[in-house]
């Protein structure tokens, strides 16, 4: 039986998700923008997960736009947002550890103009409300900040950041990137001060290929593509869904558990942590502040694939860090102060709540395996 240890990069969309979209794609395939009952029997399907996934962040379904994933979401915040509220103010705070979708388009607006100032942890790995807040200027448009960073779990303070810095400047447009905490850790638009949340759905048990925005209520943005009429004229295109219809059910399914699924998965982190610190040659990357989802940790001596793939072999399946760099250093690691030779040995465990205490112990006894076999080669 498999061993998958990988959800930080993707889930395993669950049955209820399969079934409405298969259902969709079966029977309810009409364009949601056509004036006959298919048309709307399509549009009530995108109507209800609109409302779903609204309601699951304190939102109001209008304020919700699908996207193809998070980093369309995160590309149309930032971008659009940089587009109208930067044509006189010039510069961007954000984390030094964002997703590649948040830090790519960032050197993309510096190519444009935009001067962007990158927050690093502090010396114990946690991120500090008011070296945000310091940073912040009245030539700043726009701050970005995800809650929960994908690759050691780390909490970042979006909700004080926010909150600090709307009272001194109201003005000021802010995103978060709440991709790996929607749905495990409580995500709530007040309660984060958030004008724009980028979210996924595969992330949560859902289809791959869609996504969402958040957009608060008079907050505008560019447009990143011109066509139709569809998410209010900010993302045209006809909706995909089928996709959204799944998004939309596995909001529904993981609303109401996150609680249970919180104290699941915490267990599981605290049991993985001790047999990892009992287990020589083993450094924990972790900061005080982080998501019980995702453990990161170095093998020492043993590159990240080679050990990898050593647990592939046994159907053991973990990440070397974030998917989307496959393989290749992220930087992220770096702005923690890991040295090289730690962050070419990490390897990144993200849970699900199905998963358990023994599956960590095939893990744990594979790990030493694999030091005993690859240490020296």
């Amino acid at each position: 039986m498999a061993v998958y240890l990988d959800n930080a990069a993707t889930t395993k969309p669950a049955d209820a998700v399969i079934s409405a979209v298969t259902d969709c794609l079966r029977c309810h395939y009409g364009n949601p923008s056509s004036l006959h009952r298919m048309g709307l029997e399509a549009e009530t399907l995108l109507n209800h997960a609109r409302k779903a996934i609204a309601v699951s962040i304190g939102a109001q379904p209008q304020e919700l736009i699908f996207t193809s994933g998070a980093t369309e979401a995160s590309n149309l915040a930032l971008r659009g947002a940089a587009a109208v509220y930067g044509r006189r103010k010039r510069h961007i705070v954000t984390s030094a550890v964002e997703h590649s979708s948040v830090q790519s388009t960032m050197s993309a607006l510096e190519e444009q103009g935009f001067t962007v100032t990158r927050i690093l942890p502090g010396a114990d790995g946690t991120f500090h409300a008011e070296d945000f807040v310091r940073a912040v200027t009245e030539d700043t448009c726009l701050i970005s900040m995800m809650r929960v960073e994908n690759e050691t779990g780390t909490i970042l303070p979006v909700g004080d950041v926010f909150r600090l810095v709307k009272r001194k400047f109201p003005q000021i447009t802010t995103h978060c990137d709440a991709v790996q905490a929607f749905m495990k850790i409580p995500v709530h638009a007040d309660d984060l001060h958030a004008d724009m949340i980028s979210m996924s759905a595969h992330k949560i048990h859902g289809p791959k290929g869609t996504g969402a925005l958040y957009l608060r209520k008079k907050t505008r943005l560019s447009p990143l593509m011109t066509g139709g009429k569809q998410e209010n004229g900010i993302r045209p295109g006809t909706e995909a869904v089928p996709l959204i219809a799944g998004f939309g059910a596995a909001a529904e399914l993981m609303q109401p558990t996150i609680q249970e699924r919180l104290e699941t998965v915490t267990k599981l982190q605290n049991a993985l942590i001790s047999m990892l610190s009992e287990t020589e040659g083993i450094t924990l990357n972790r900061s005080p502040q982080a998501s019980p989802y995702i453990v990161n940790f170095s093998v020492r001596g043993i590159r990240s694939e080679t050990m990898l793939h050593f647990l592939e072999e046994k159907q053991i399946y973990v990440s070397s860090g974030s998917a989307c760099h496959k393989g290749a250093k992220s930087g992220v690691l770096a702005a923690y102060g890991v040295p090289d030779d730690l962050a070419d040995s990490t390897l990144r465990v993200s849970f699900d709540a199905a998963n358990t205490v023994d599956e960590l112990q095939l893990l744990t006894d594979a790990l030493r395996e694999g030091q005993r076999k690859l240490i020296h080669k």
